[in-house]
């Protein structure tokens, strides 16, 4: 009776990670950001599934703001690497492709170059995070490109070479009587000596006059920015001005970590 028993063990360790539910990688992803990016409802295998794709203000929060329809994705043997491939209707525009190379004790995630943008995201997706975007209500649209980029986790601490812009355009809130704030954008490069990214913050255009730099490693951020109103924009602004940050006088000072 041993050897069978072996066999059938040994069977199961390799038909393992082979039927290993979607909720495995959606549970990884939901840990990774301390919840608050979640694959709700995935369905299928970690090779081949979907998910509704979630964003919330994390572990006990209340907050939580669904995209429309199901992110789909497959993941196969490429080489020394795993291809990953995601479609998503709404958001991505055609197929995402990212390498995932695991090793000993770290992930290297590469994402090629991209012609283009990689997707757009609305605006209002981010009040799942909870304070302050649940109060600010936010709307517009959310623009991701890069020219390559490289995540990598090594031992817990993080890793970031490339570049990633994400532009924020024709923004408007709630709390404003103007009908759009402005457009802006946030630029993460790779910071070898820090190990993770720099995060800058500058104004495209708008009323709304926003910029700021800091410091990203893994799920921490680091941000110092300032807000301020265009001249004639001061009493449409005001009430923004003292939510988003601590005033100086004519200036709203935001920091984050």
């Amino acid at each position: 009776m041993r050897w069978p028993l072996v066999g059938a063990l040994l069977g199961a360790l390799v038909a393992l990670p082979v039927f290993a539910p979607a909720a495995w990688l959606a549970g990884a992803l939901a840990v990774a950001s301390d919840q608050r990016l979640v694959l709700a409802d995935a369905r299928g295998s970690i090779w081949q599934g979907s998910a509704t794709v979630v964003l919330t203000g994390g572990e006990g929060s209340r907050d939580a703001s669904a995209l429309p329809g199901r992110l789909h994705w497959t993941l196969r043997p490429a080489g020394a690497a795993l291809a990953l491939r995601a479609q998503h209707a709404c958001c991505l525009n055609g197929e995402l492709l990212m390498l995932l190379r695991p090793g000993l004790g770290r992930l290297r995630i590469e994402l090629p170059a991209a012609q283009g943008s990689i997707g757009q995201w609305p605006a209002a997706w981010l009040v799942g995070l909870g304070a302050p975007w649940n109060t600010l209500r936010p709307s517009g649209a959310l623009q991701l490109s890069s020219p390559g980029l490289v995540l990598e986790t090594v031992q817990g601490h993080w890793i970031f070479s490339g570049r990633a812009d994400l532009e924020l355009s024709a923004m408007a809130s709630r709390v404003s009587t103007l009908d759009v704030l402005g457009s802006y954008r946030v630029r993460l490069l790779g910071d070898a000596g820090a190990g993770g990214a720099r995060m800058e913050l500058s104004t495209l255009s708008g009323a709304l006059q926003l910029s700021g730099s800091g410091q990203w490693a893994g799920p921490r951020l680091r941000f110092n920015g300032q807000a301020s109103a265009a001249p004639g924009a001061e009493a449409a602004l005001n009430n923004l001005l003292n939510i988003i940050g601590r005033r100086q006088g004519a200036l709203s000072v935001i920091s984050i970590g």
